[in-house]
């Protein structure tokens, strides 16, 4: 997987198209380069929460059910003012955290990094 967004790619493969003459050969190169690019739109998160998510996927940790249960767990015990920052942050954007979940890879908040949990092979 590269750095660069599907719209870095598709503006990349606009210009070549407009260059090139062997459409065939640049086809396939193009279609291989967009499969291989990050998704527009990486979940935003903050430094602690992408912290606790790459320790949570490591092989055999926890599921994203789990991730949840467990902050589930901490309100029961000690209320919502109870939980630090991040976990609030975690609950106020379920959506966000789902996605950089599912997708492997999300942008920090702080630093802009882009980060990315790639299956061992």
């Amino acid at each position: 997987m590269s750095n660069e967004t599907k719209r870095d790619v598709f503006e990349n493969a606009l210009d070549e198209l407009l260059l090139s003459k062997d459409d065939g050969a640049l086809d396939a190169e193009l279609r291989c380069h967009y499969d291989a690019a990050l998704p527009d739109n990486l979940p935003v998160i903050p430094q602690a929460v992408s912290d606790y998510i790459s320790k949570a996927k490591k092989p055999r940790q926890w599921g994203l059910l789990d991730v949840f249960w467990h902050l589930g767990d901490h309100i029961s015990a000690m209320g919502f003012n109870g939980l630090y920052d991040w976990e609030r942050w975690m609950v106020d954007n379920q959506d966000a955290v789902s996605r950089a979940w599912v997708l492997g890879v999300w942008c920090v908040e702080e630093t802009g990094e882009i980060v990315k949990l790639e299956a061992k092979k």
